[in-house]
Protein backbone atom coordinates (compact mmCIF):
# COMPACT_ATOMS: atom_id res chain seq x y z
CA UNK A 1 0.00 0.00 0.00
CA UNK A 2 1.01 3.57 -0.59
CA UNK A 3 -0.65 6.53 1.11
CA UNK A 4 -2.07 9.50 -0.68
CA UNK A 5 -1.61 12.93 0.83
CA UNK A 6 -5.34 13.22 1.51
CA UNK A 7 -7.03 13.27 4.92
CA UNK A 8 -10.81 13.39 5.14
CA UNK A 9 -12.96 14.62 8.02
CA UNK A 10 -16.72 14.24 8.03
CA UNK A 11 -19.07 16.72 9.64
CA UNK A 12 -22.80 17.35 9.80
CA UNK A 13 -22.10 21.12 9.58
CA UNK A 14 -20.18 21.53 6.35
CA UNK A 15 -20.63 25.32 6.17
CA UNK A 16 -19.25 25.97 9.67
CA UNK A 17 -16.32 23.63 9.03
CA UNK A 18 -15.53 25.37 5.73
CA UNK A 19 -15.51 28.76 7.44
CA UNK A 20 -13.23 27.44 10.20
CA UNK A 21 -10.66 25.85 7.90
CA UNK A 22 -10.64 28.73 5.43
CA UNK A 23 -10.99 31.78 7.70
CA UNK A 24 -9.49 30.64 11.02
CA UNK A 25 -6.73 28.30 9.80
CA UNK A 26 -6.19 30.18 6.52
CA UNK A 27 -6.28 27.10 4.27
CA UNK A 28 -7.00 27.67 0.59
CA UNK A 29 -9.93 25.89 -1.03
CA UNK A 30 -8.87 24.07 -4.21
CA UNK A 31 -11.98 21.95 -4.74
CA UNK A 32 -15.67 22.33 -3.98
CA UNK A 33 -18.14 19.76 -5.29
CA UNK A 34 -21.54 19.15 -3.74
CA UNK A 35 -20.92 17.78 -0.25
CA UNK A 36 -17.09 17.83 -0.42
CA UNK A 37 -14.61 20.69 0.03
CA UNK A 38 -10.85 20.28 -0.41
CA UNK A 39 -8.20 22.49 1.21
CA UNK A 40 -4.50 22.70 0.45
CA UNK A 41 -2.72 22.36 3.80
CA UNK A 42 0.83 22.19 2.46
CA UNK A 43 2.15 18.66 2.92
CA UNK A 44 -1.33 17.18 2.90
CA UNK A 45 -4.75 17.97 1.50
CA UNK A 46 -7.66 18.20 3.92
CA UNK A 47 -11.12 17.27 2.67
CA UNK A 48 -14.31 17.88 4.59
CA UNK A 49 -17.34 15.82 3.68
CA UNK A 50 -20.92 16.15 4.89
CA UNK A 51 -21.76 13.08 6.91
CA UNK A 52 -21.45 11.14 10.13
CA UNK A 53 -18.08 11.87 11.79
CA UNK A 54 -15.54 9.02 11.88
CA UNK A 55 -12.54 11.11 12.88
CA UNK A 56 -9.69 11.60 10.41
CA UNK A 57 -9.81 9.18 7.48
CA UNK A 58 -6.53 8.52 5.70
CA UNK A 59 -6.27 7.03 2.22
CA UNK A 60 -4.16 4.21 0.87
CA UNK A 61 -3.71 3.32 -2.79
CA UNK A 62 -3.67 -0.38 -3.61
CA UNK A 63 -2.85 -2.12 -6.88
CA UNK A 64 -6.02 -4.27 -6.71
CA UNK A 65 -9.01 -3.13 -4.68
CA UNK A 66 -10.71 -6.51 -4.37
CA UNK A 67 -7.53 -8.31 -3.29
CA UNK A 68 -6.74 -5.61 -0.71
CA UNK A 69 -10.31 -5.63 0.59
CA UNK A 70 -10.23 -9.42 1.00
CA UNK A 71 -6.81 -9.38 2.71
CA UNK A 72 -7.90 -6.68 5.15
CA UNK A 73 -11.17 -8.41 6.03
CA UNK A 74 -9.31 -11.71 6.60
CA UNK A 75 -7.01 -9.90 9.02
CA UNK A 76 -9.54 -8.40 11.39
CA UNK A 77 -10.62 -5.26 9.57
CA UNK A 78 -14.24 -4.36 8.93
CA UNK A 79 -15.93 -2.21 6.32
CA UNK A 80 -17.47 0.96 7.71
CA UNK A 81 -18.86 2.42 4.47
CA UNK A 82 -18.62 1.21 0.91
CA UNK A 83 -19.87 3.01 -2.19
CA UNK A 84 -18.24 1.90 -5.47
CA UNK A 85 -19.81 4.83 -7.36
CA UNK A 86 -17.62 7.39 -5.54
CA UNK A 87 -15.41 5.13 -5.07
CA UNK A 88 -15.35 4.90 -1.29
CA UNK A 89 -14.32 1.92 0.84
CA UNK A 90 -13.77 2.95 4.46
CA UNK A 91 -12.04 0.25 6.47
CA UNK A 92 -11.63 0.18 10.26
CA UNK A 93 -8.54 -1.78 11.27
CA UNK A 94 -8.40 -3.88 14.46
CA UNK A 95 -6.72 -0.97 16.27
CA UNK A 96 -9.36 1.67 15.44
CA UNK A 97 -7.79 3.51 12.49
CA UNK A 98 -10.27 4.29 9.70
CA UNK A 99 -8.90 4.61 6.19
CA UNK A 100 -10.12 4.53 2.61
CA UNK A 101 -8.63 2.14 0.10
CA UNK A 102 -8.60 3.17 -3.54
CA UNK A 103 -7.28 1.35 -6.56
CA UNK A 104 -4.28 2.98 -8.21
CA UNK A 105 -4.05 1.85 -11.83
CA UNK A 106 -0.40 3.02 -12.02
CA UNK A 107 0.58 0.22 -9.58
CA UNK A 108 -0.49 -2.55 -12.03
Amino acid sequence: MKSSRDVLVQTENLDAAAIFYEKVLGLKIFQRTGQLIGFDAGNFRLFIDKGEPYGPVFEFYVPNLEQARKLLLENGCRIEIEDPSIPKCYIRDPFGLVFNIAEDASQH
